[in-house]
């Protein structure tokens, strides 16, 4: 019943909203994702410090890494290896395709949730879709509505999809697989742990995010790095597998089972938007709390988390899944990924895949616990806050005894109807981004004019 569920809602018409919204945001803002990208990632360098004065709860490198926190997680290696294992090495095209649209979603939506952010009544800010749908939408009479589903929706998320299952099971098994840990104590110390920094609030979440967060990716992506160079030979026949797979039939082959394009391309589609979260309306509640003055600065460094997770990571995570041919195995899932890493680096690589998918769960607990906040603040007020977090940790304590085909439909199902009421928002909205977006970049212009400074 939910594979029948999770089809509905990710056929072909989500997957042209996801893509269709992607496309013309792009094409609105002139290519921004290219064209501003080295800026965005100057910003990026810069994004430790905090301007004076300016409201906001942490500065933008700590709003950046949260976001990063939980689009890092189990997506990168469980979900590309779920992805080619089931429509074939020319899913990872279009996994990558949808990351490079989805850069310019990333930046419209973390713009607008700096635009329309509040602060609550304890005084922490308070943002993302559901005050850029109530506040930028106005009056219009499907505003309030659309805001409440994505509360309600990004609320379930939270406790039942991206934010939990996922990612404790991942943890589980892996600690089970290499260092012979039983689920229970597995469990009880995740949920200590989660605890400890979620009941902190943002400023710990953000603090632990920025230690782990740079660390763990450069571990894997320069693991990735050395199989890839061994390899290296196999990358011009990788490539062409890759983008003649997009377009045409996969045959089986081993213990592949063989792929239509169109399986091909709702696998890539939806387990890369299940990693890098563009369009969902997650990653923007974490902008809204950085500790910047313009929009669309926080837009731009929020873009670049896109581009690190699915243009770096996962697409290094494919190819090495390629190369060494792991993708024509029996193994799915965390056990591809780690077949593929221990074929070129034996032992060494088995603990690099276990440690990194250890650590990119965890946090992306940490950054869900967050989006579910502010969204359950939204539809309760703060006296729903700790009862919230109360049962996120409860659910967190019993997500080691799921099943792992039960989690992945499941969590595909509330993602989906999560992104719905946020993609209408950021099509109804366009003309504020564009508008912001064109009024900055003036700014920036006539700064560097009267400085003397050539504008870039």
């Amino acid at each position: 019943m939910l594979t029948g569920i999770d089809q509905l809602i990710w056929g072909p018409p989500l997957l042209v909203l996801l893509m269709g919204t992607g496309i013309f945001l792009t094409w609105n803002l002139g290519m921004v994702q290219v064209i501003r990208l080295p800026l965005a990632l100057k910003y990026v360098l810069n994004s430790r410090k905090t301007e004076i004065g300016v409201q906001g709860d942490v500065s933008s490198f700590g709003a950046l890494s949260t976001a990063l926190s939980s689009t890092i997680g189990t997506g990168n290696i469980v979900g590309v290896a779920t992805a080619i294992k089931t429509g074939g090495p020319g899913a990872l095209f279009w996994m990558l395709l949808a990351g490079f649209f989805g850069m310019a979603t990333m930046y419209s939506e973390s713009l607008l949730a700096v635009k329309y952010r509040v602060i609550d009544s304890k005084g922490q800010m308070s943002g993302g879709p559901m005050y850029y749908i109530k506040n930028g939408l106005g009056q219009r009479k499907y505003s309030q509505t659309l805001a409440t589903a994505f509360a309600f929706f990004g609320m379930n998320v939270a406790l039942f999809g991206i934010g939990t299952f996922p990612q404790v099971n991942s943890i589980v098994d892996s600690a089970r697989i290499a260092f012979n840990i039983h689920e229970t104590l597995s469990a009880f110390v995740i949920s200590l742990l989660v605890a400890f920094v979620t009941l902190g609030g943002i400023r710990r979440i953000a603090g632990v995010a920025q230690l782990l967060v740079p660390l763990m990716a450069i571990s894997y992506v320069s693991g990735c790095l050395i199989i890839i160079g061994l390899n290296f030979e196999k990358i011009p026949e990788t490539f062409t597998l890759i983008v003649n797979a997009a377009f045409t039939e996969t045959a089986a082959r081993g213990g592949f089972l063989g792929a239509g394009v169109m399986l091909a391309v709702r696998m890539g589609i939806a387990r890369g938007i299940f990693s890098n979260e563009s369009g969902l309306g997650s990653a923007p509640i974490a902008a809204a709390a950085a500790k910047v003055k313009e929009p669309v600065r926080q837009g731009l460094i929020s873009m670049t988390g896109t581009f690190f997770d699915t243009i770096i990571i996962c697409f290094m995570t494919g190819i090495v899944l390629i190369v060494t041919d792991s993708w024509t195995g029996d193994l799915a899932g965390a056990y591809m990924t780690s077949y593929a890493f221990s074929t070129v680096l034996a032992e060494f690589g088995n603990y690099i895949v276990t440690v990194g998918l250890i650590f990119f769960a965890f946090t992306t607990i940490l950054g869900w616990n967050y989006y579910g906040e502010r969204c359950t603040e939204f539809l309760f007020g703060v006296k729903g806050i700790l009862p919230y977090k109360i049962l996120y940790i409860l659910i967190v304590a019993s997500g080691a005894f799921m099943t792992l085909d039960v989690i992945w439909v499941l969590a595909d199902i509330v993602n989906g109807l999560m992104a719905i009421p946020n993609l209408i928002a950021l099509l109804a909205l366009r003309k504020v981004v564009t508008i912001e977006t064109t009024q900055y970049f003036e700014k920036l212009k006539a700064e560097a004019s009267n400085s003397g400074e050539i504008p870039k």
